[in-house]
């Protein structure tokens, strides 16, 4: 069911209903279940998500989790180190031969690439294996390979960076050797809880934007295509791909949000004291935390570095805007 989604709400008000407390007003727990509208939600850290039970734990399952998530990963980070496992050692080789420090890193980031491959096609066949017949212990030389391609793979992603160029992300990385080492129920948990982080995150970036740019008559009616697009990010966060019925509601609306958002104008005209290069950069400001709450939403995990150097650029235009002198101008 899809009936609980509202996207036009604040996005500080997101799931804060009565409905969504205890009626003793105790505090809520992680873990917490609710059932809204004949949908099912999981609280962590202060967010309500949508809840997906977690398929049960076969080698199968396992495999088809592993093999999504190295998608997913590759997907979310820079071009060019989706290296095919069977260049394993060419990978390897060029690492270790290469001294330039810039080059080496995207070495290291094809290596990573190498290893992530290299990992799922062993667990593809340990797999394949078990549906003839053949069992495959945790002590098989093929397990313990395939956890050792993960692991250095891990250790190689903080050589990673997001698509952006801006920043790693070292949780998504971790994600398939994660999924490979733990149940899949606990996989699950660590899910919602990176999907609370980065609502939290999501909230943190409109929250920051809508502080510099809401006192400004030049910007008025910005923050509800902030508020908007926010709650649409939040929604499109703890989506699953598979949930035809909700994906077909939320992916439309979060372009949709990210579009207005984006064509978003102001109303240079509202403030003559303001110059339009300030004016420009408050637009610039907007779009670049447009594109910050995008990356966050997408990938599903927060996005600590970027969401730094952002806060840096609204506190620059906060006291540029201070600078202007006019008349009974509200103060930032």
């Amino acid at each position: 069911m899809t009936t609980e989604m509202d996207f036009t709400c604040d996005s500080s008000t997101f799931r804060k209903g009565p409905e969504w407390q205890n009626g003793d007003g105790s505090p809520l727990e992680n873990g917490a279940k609710r059932i809204v509208n004949e949908q099912e939600f999981v609280y962590y850290d202060d967010y309500w998500i949508r809840y997906y039970p977690p398929p049960k734990e076969t080698l199968e399952a396992k495999k088809t989790l592993i093999e999504s998530l190295t998608r997913r990963t590759f997907h979310h980070t820079e071009h060019g180190i989706n290296t095919p496992g069977h260049y394993l050692a060419k990978a390897r080789d060029s690492y270790n031969n290469e001294n330039d420090p810039r080059k080496k890193r995207v070495n290291a980031a094809m290596l990573a690439g190498a290893l992530f491959n290299r990992a799922t096609d062993i667990f593809r066949t340990i797999v394949d294996l078990a549906a003839n017949g053949v069992e495959v212990s945790n002590d098989n030389e093929l397990m313990q390979e395939c956890g050792q391609c993960f692991k250095e793979a891990l250790e190689l992603g903080t050589q990673v960076k997001h698509y952006s160029g801006q920043e790693g992300i070292d949780e998504l990385w971790g994600e398939p050797f994660r999924a490979f080492s733990v149940p899949i129920e606990s996989f699950y948990e660590s899910r919602f809880i990176k999907i609370a982080q980065a609502m939290k995150n999501i909230d943190v970036i409109s929250e920051r934007l809508k502080e510099v740019v809401q006192p400004l008559s030049t910007f008025e009616g910005a923050a509800t295509h902030i508020d908007q697009f926010a709650t649409a990010a939040k929604y499109e966060c703890e989506t699953m791909r598979s949930d035809a019925n909700a994906n077909f509601l939320v992916w439309p609306q979060f372009v949709a949000a990210g579009e207005q958002l984006a064509e978003y104008a102001g109303h240079p005209y509202n403030d003559t004291a303001m110059p339009a290069w300030l004016h420009s950069t408050g637009l610039k400001l907007m779009h670049d935390g447009k594109s910050l709450i995008e990356w966050v939403a997408r990938a599903r995990v927060p996005m600590p570095v970027s969401t730094s150097l952002f806060d840096n650029s609204c506190a620059e235009f906060s006291n540029a805007a201070r600078g202007i002198s006019r008349p009974q101008q509200q103060s930032l």
